[in-house]
């Protein structure tokens, strides 16, 4: 781990039965975010993921992790970027993710795979959070982002 990740602090909903592997706060700086993702990885790698959902799981928390500090704190290293990391009795990982913005309404998206949005260089990443994860949800008006991998064959 490195300086940038401390404990968020706080106590996180609905984590009751989980076993916690990891609880890390980082600054909103983009720079930030390759180190946490490493850290999760390497929990993956420990739960023994396949290689396939590993990658999966990978690119899901880069994206998510991406968006929470460009979105959520825009990019403003005085702002934190909260995320835990957990693993259930089935082996399953539950990673969430919460910042401090203003939030959003996901339903609001435009699909990137309709019209216009085709040809947009942006706009896909919680569209393949979506299709990457096993079960994918918002709370908090859009501030938290909690996705589950399962680890079965």
């Amino acid at each position: 781990m490195t300086e940038h990740l401390t404990s968020p602090g706080g106590e996180m909903e609905g984590m009751d039965g989980l076993n916690i592997h990891l609880q890390v706060s980082f600054p909103g700086d983009i720079t930030a975010v390759a180190p946490v993702v490493e850290r999760i990885m390497q929990i993956a790698r420990e739960q023994k993921f396949a290689e396939d959902k590993e990658g999966e799981i990978g690119l899901a928390v880069q994206e998510a992790l991406v968006n929470a500090v460009k979105y959520g704190c825009k990019n403003d290293a005085s702002k934190s970027v909260q995320c835990w990391v957990a693993s259930d009795t089935g082996g399953g990982m539950l990673i969430i993710i919460r910042d401090p913005g203003s939030g959003f309404d996901p339903a609001k998206l435009p699909n990137p795979q309709e019209g216009e949005h085709i040809f947009r260089d942006h706009g896909r990443g919680i569209f393949l959070i979506n299709q990457l994860m096993d079960d994918v949800r918002f709370a908090r008006g859009g501030t938290e982002l909690r996705m589950r991998k399962d680890n079965k064959s």
